[in-house]
């Protein structure tokens, strides 16, 4: 399993769920991966759990001295970076209405303006021919309720995929997003609800799912790892969805 042999991969909130599923699978292929996270208890656990080269880095992913540490500390390790998986984010579920400014501006930071910083701190240090895989969510064409900062800070993702594109054109570096729909992940405990509240919001999202079952990040891991790798050489500003087909009904 070589489709990413000497390949440097920066995944940012890999200390759980997706971003940590992706980096086994990552260093499984043969890359040399630096995760970050700012729970230093759960990002060394992550890193003792990844079979083969791994950096831990310490970070908060909405601030920009941290970001800067990530893409420092990386160079000073690996020289450069092939992939860039700004992965990191919340999603604190309120409506418009209860949303404050101190939360919209929490999400925004951690969401879009982490990642917009991380790309903009790498960009020196990205290979010809690397790749930027961003993790947006199906949410933002549904229309959910309580979604609203989310929702705002993944579109903008996406479109920062479109803007990417064409602007990292010359240096041969692709920019791409996979978008999850309902997926197992620790980020549902996260949300200041009671246990029984996210049993019944989980199995009313199942529900909805064609497929009838949330996703597991082993399976969002697994498109990630397509998008950044040759097999995906033709893919440039798209968003892959895998959401067992919420979107498309």
């Amino acid at each position: 399993m070589t489709k990413l042999k000497g390949k440097v991969a920066v995944i940012t909130g890999a200390n759980s769920g997706i971003g940590l599923a992706t980096a086994k699978l990552f260093a499984k292929e043969g890359a040399r991966v630096v995760i970050t996270g700012r729970r230093e208890d759960a990002l060394l656990q992550a890193a003792a759990e990844i079979e083969g080269e791994v950096l831990p880095v310490l970070a908060d992913a909405g601030k920009i001295d941290d970001i800067r540490k990530v893409i420092s500390t990386t160079v000073a390790k690996f020289g450069n970076i092939d992939i860039l998986f700004p992965n990191a984010g919340i999603a604190p579920f309120q409506s418009v209405e209860q949303t404050s400014e101190e939360l919209f501006d929490e999400v925004i930071g951690i969401n879009l303006k982490g990642p917009f910083f991380l790309v903009k701190e790498a960009l020196p240090y990205l290979n010809k021919e690397g790749v930027v895989v961003f993790n947006t969510t199906i949410a933002q064409t549904k229309g959910f309720a309580h979604t609203g900062a989310y929702v705002a800070s993944k579109a903008g993702l996406r479109s920062l995929v479109r803007i990417l594109t064409t602007e990292l054109k010359e240096k041969g570096i692709r920019a791409v997003a996979v978008s999850p729909g309902p997926i197992d992940t620790p980020i549902y405990g996260k949300l200041g609800k009671s246990e029984e509240e996210v049993q019944q919001m989980e199995t009313a999202f199942a529900a909805q799912v064609p497929l009838g079952r949330f996703g597991s990040a082993d399976e969002v891991a697994k498109t990630v790892l397509f998008l950044a790798s040759s097999e995906a050489s033709f893919v440039n500003g798209a968003e892959l969805v895998v959401d067992g087909g919420l979107s498309m009904v």
